[in-house]
């Protein structure tokens, strides 16, 4: 085991970045959402929902990696908003992290698309 990146170390190895177009609040992770990084999502997707902006489009275009952390972070932003009247919407997943969700059944609970653009004109 590297204990080089364990903990906070890997804080890099994941960066969030938020906005918001229109209705839509625009979630962009960056790198890998693991068990050591998955609060830096899970955080900025709580607020938004607590917020009142409850669709939310996660651009996977630069996310490197996710495992089962990842998954439920996700699954869970997706009950919130949901129960807030909004849902979880996928844009641009590389294959990499389409495979997880296409192994597990969970593409099949959120609205995946293509690009960041479609999700946005939908």
């Amino acid at each position: 085991m590297d204990r080089g990146t364990v903990g906070s170390a890997n804080r890099g190895r994941l960066q969030v970045d938020t906005r918001t177009e229109g209705r839509s609040e625009i979630v962009t992770p960056a790198g890998e959402l693991d068990h050591h990084t998955a609060e830096l999502l899970r955080a900025p997707l709580e607020h938004a929902v607590e917020q009142g902006r409850v669709r939310l489009v996660v651009d996977c275009s630069r996310l490197e990696f996710c495992d089962s952390t990842g998954l439920n972070v996700l699954l869970g932003a997706r009950l919130k908003a949901e129960a807030a009247g909004g849902g979880v919407h996928l844009a641009g997943m590389l294959p990499v992290v389409a495979r997880v969700f296409e192994i597990t059944g969970a593409e099949a609970v959120f609205t995946v698309h293509d690009s960041l653009e479609e999700a946005l004109a939908t």
